[in-house]
């Protein structure tokens, strides 16, 4: 029997109906907040700056996998509203009668008032200090040592397949190059200019290159 993938979010594994057992499949149950920059799952409330560290939070709850879509539920982030600062009829007296003294008005010290002077204040920017040190150039990292059998989880934004180094060519993956874009409640990806609203169907965006597999995104 041919493989699917999976629908739920954050498993996205492939499977046969003949072999899907029960707790085979990890995933959240609920949606993501995406508030100040950070992103939460809602439903077990781990968090992450970073949005691929985000995509790699192991799913929260365990079952067999589905071909069908879940229908997510996102609790609102509630926005506190500013307080707006109120002046007391003793502040606004005081400040009348400061405008209506002759010293208060040129800036000196008033016994009765309470006004002081106006310091000028001078913002002094230090000098660029020269270094002579030289820029840091980072060596590329090196390369590991797989076995060409060995089954790896690629880690390219979209893919998220298992495969064979012995099978691995250029046109192997399909991927996201990136990056991930999250701006006005919309979500999508810059590399193929394509932008939604929910994130089920952000997940679901057809990978837009082909490319290697790769099991390590650092490298």
């Amino acid at each position: 029997m041919a493989k699917v993938r999976c629908q739920r979010i954050g498993c996205d594994a492939f499977f046969s109906e003949d072999d899907n057992p029960e707790d085979s499949c990890r995933y959240h149950d609920a949606g993501p907040i995406f508030h100040d920059g950070m992103k939460e799952w809602s439903c077990c409330k781990k968090r992450s700056h970073d949005f691929n560290l985000f995509l790699e939070i192991p799913g929260c709850k365990t079952g067999k996998h589905t071909t069908e879509k879940p229908v997510l539920t996102v609790k609102p982030v509630a926005t506190p509203r500013a307080s707006i600062p109120v002046a007391s009829p003793a502040s606004a007296t005081n400040q009348s009668t400061r405008e209506s003294c002759s010293r208060c008005r040129q800036g000196f010290f008033c016994s009765d008032h309470g006004s002081q002077p106006k310091d000028s204040v001078n913002v002094v920017t230090p000098a660029p200090v020269e270094s002579d040190k030289k820029e840091h150039v980072s060596s590329p990292p090196a390369k590991k040592i797989v076995d060409i059998n060995q089954p790896q989880i690629c880690k390219n934004k979209g893919c998220g397949q298992t495969f064979k180094e012995k099978d691995n060519h250029e046109a192997a993956c399909s991927y996201h190059p990136g990056p991930a874009i999250f701006h006005d409640r919309m979500r999508g990806w810059k590399c193929c200019d394509i932008h939604v609203k929910e994130f089920d169907e952000f997940v679901s965006i057809p990978p837009c290159t082909k490319g290697w597999h790769n099991a390590d995104p650092t490298s």
